[in-house]
């Protein structure tokens, strides 16, 4: 059976990916379609008795999603390259403007050093290329034991914490 991180632990991935989806395919209990087929089709959240997720290429647009945030259980963003850092943003569009709290995953070209970087944008799960270890990259997450930038997972920069420790008696 595949397997995804989520929350930094190896499981089993329930959903079943679909590269296209046209209106009267057959869809697996937890699905995971392509956006544009997706807003093609909203009734689907309501017509299918599984779960419903999107994915989106670095092209798209999130706030297409805004109307249907709340009923989403997955959002995966795809990586085509890992040259291709748009997923980045569109993960901080996704978490931080649009306030998205269910689970958004990485799939496409997603690597052990990414998993830190991505998991500070707002990323809770990966799905890794078959031919990787996920065990192994767990190991990512630990790259690095301080970050300076702001970011999803730590709303406030490094130094004002440290400037603010110094001041405070």
């Amino acid at each position: 059976m595949p397997v995804i991180i989520k929350n930094q632990t190896v499981i089993s991935d329930t959903y079943t990916f679909y590269a296209t989806y046209t209106e009267g395919d057959v869809l697996a209990k937890h699905s995971i379609i392509p956006v544009d087929d997706f807003l093609a089709n909203p009734s689907l959240l309501e017509q299918h008795p599984g779960t419903i997720g999107v994915w989106l290429d670095s092209h798209h647009e999130p706030e297409a999603l805004s109307p249907y945030l709340h009923q989403l259980a997955v959002i995966a963003v795809n990586f085509p390259s890992f040259t291709d850092g748009r997923g980045y943003s569109i993960a901080r569009i996704i978490r931080e403007r649009l306030g998205y709290q269910g689970e958004l995953r990485a799939i496409g070209e997603v690597l052990h050093d990414q998993l830190f970087y991505l998991k500070r944008c707002g990323f809770d799960a990966f799905k890794l290329q078959a031919e990787k270890d996920p065990e192994e990259a767990l190991r990512g997450f630990n790259d690095f034991s301080v970050s300076y930038q702001a970011a999803t997972d730590h709303p406030s920069h490094y130094f004002a914490t440290v400037y603010t420790k110094r001041l405070l008696p």
